[in-house]
């Protein structure tokens, strides 16, 4: 007769060599395993019972921004919205100060199917992986640079928010001629590491033909050619939007990729959506590319997002969407404020179901002074 095994909740999470937190619906720490004692040098004894925003966890993100408000904290929004999530790089405090790099999980603890009745957050060191991902960080920063165009008549800004320290959106700005710029944003499938990689290798593509951007649809096609060479059937492609302005004939043209539409937005205010339609580089060999031309006026600007802006979900899994977008932009007072990516990067984890954004994030703006503008300064 075989004899009875009853295991203990709890011997459980104190075999884990993840830390593991348990707090009640007020963040007051109610359980803290024995290697959560061992990463942070906070004993269970000195920690349970005090709120895990009191200065004992501080949990901050990659920018060194605190999560420890209700509406940033991603253990109070499991909490409330029932739904657990990922954070792939924190940062949280030890008892002797120091800062360390931790991959965490949050959930919420429920008694039964239906009654929230606290938080668990699941965390493990990374330190040694966090060292490689920074030596990463600054190859790919370096090896991707590009030094803006400065022209009176046109003006580039550009703002890249990875998911994790390196990642998978890439982009391009070069001057063809006197009076002639291109551009590419390409956003490759997946983030980190390993989408670090191919973001190099479209670097080099870059390099080797964007003097075909004088016609988009050739330079999205030779684009598509070589990355269905690397890719294998269904294994990654790369999302994009391409395009070139021509000051002299006051002419843009763009390429859509499977990318967000591009939005004009017109002197007088108006948004108008140009297609993002197009099979994504990669996919298919010989897929065909159209391009769109349009005149430009001044005080027109184009903006162009890649697809971690509009992808954001809600508790209700709902996306916000281009239109959604649009709504944020209108809220911050865009076109008339100028284009400011942190706040609507703020904006966007505002939207979120999570605290940390979920995907890279890439906001470009062309825009096209008018006369007084160009005269300030």
């Amino acid at each position: 007769m075989g004899s009875s095994f009853v295991i203990d909740d709890r011997l459980i999470t104190e075999s884990m060599d993840n830390g593991v937190c348990v707090t009640d619906l007020d963040r007051r720490i109610v359980y803290w395993n024995e290697a959560a004692e061992r990463i942070t040098n906070w004993r269970s004894k000195d920690i349970v019972g005090y709120s895990c925003f009191a200065g004992v966890f501080c949990p901050t993100d990659k920018n060194n921004r605190s999560l420890c408000t209700p509406e940033l904290c991603p253990l109070q929004r499991a909490m409330t919205t029932g739904l657990g999530s990922e954070c792939p790089l924190l940062f949280i405090k030890t008892k002797d100060r120091r800062r360390i790099p931790v991959q965490a999980t949050f959930a919420p603890l429920r008694r039964n199917k239906w009654e929230i009745i606290g938080g668990v957050q699941v965390f493990r060191d990374i330190s040694q992986a966090y060292q490689e991902l920074a030596n990463a960080c600054a190859i790919q920063t370096v090896a991707l640079q590009h030094e803006l165009p400065q022209d009176t008549r046109v003006k580039f800004t550009t703002q890249y928010f990875p998911q994790d320290l390196v990642g998978g959106d890439y982009y391009a700005i070069e001057q063809l001629s006197a009076d002639q710029y291109c551009f590419l944003l390409a956003d490759v499938m997946g983030h980190g590491l390993a989408a670090s990689l191919y973001t190099m290798y479209l670097r080099g593509l870059w390099d080797r033909y964007h003097p075909l951007l004088t016609s988009p649809a050739s330079f999205a096609r030779r684009m598509n050619h070589e990355l269905n060479q690397l890719f294998r059937p269904g294994e990654s492609f790369a999302a994009g939007v391409c395009g070139m302005v021509d000051l002299a004939r006051r002419e843009a043209a763009f390429t859509g990729a499977g990318n967000p539409p591009v939005l004009w937005i017109h002197a007088n205010g108006k948004y108008e959506l140009l297609s993002g339609a197009g099979v994504p580089l990669g996919v298919m060999e010989d897929a065909p590319y159209d391009e769109a031309r349009m005149r430009i006026r001044s005080g027109d600007r184009f903006l162009l997002v890649s697809d971690g802006v509009v992808e954001v979900a809600n508790g209700d899994h709902r996306p916000l969407g281009v239109e959604g977008l649009i709504g944020v932009l209108k809220r911050l007072g865009y076109p008339g404020s100028g284009v400011e990516v942190s706040a609507i990067r703020e904006e966007l984890l505002r939207y979120s179901k999570t605290a940390v954004q979920e995907d890279d994030q890439t906001v470009i703006e062309i825009r096209f002074p008018s006369g007084k503008e160009k005269g300030v300064g």
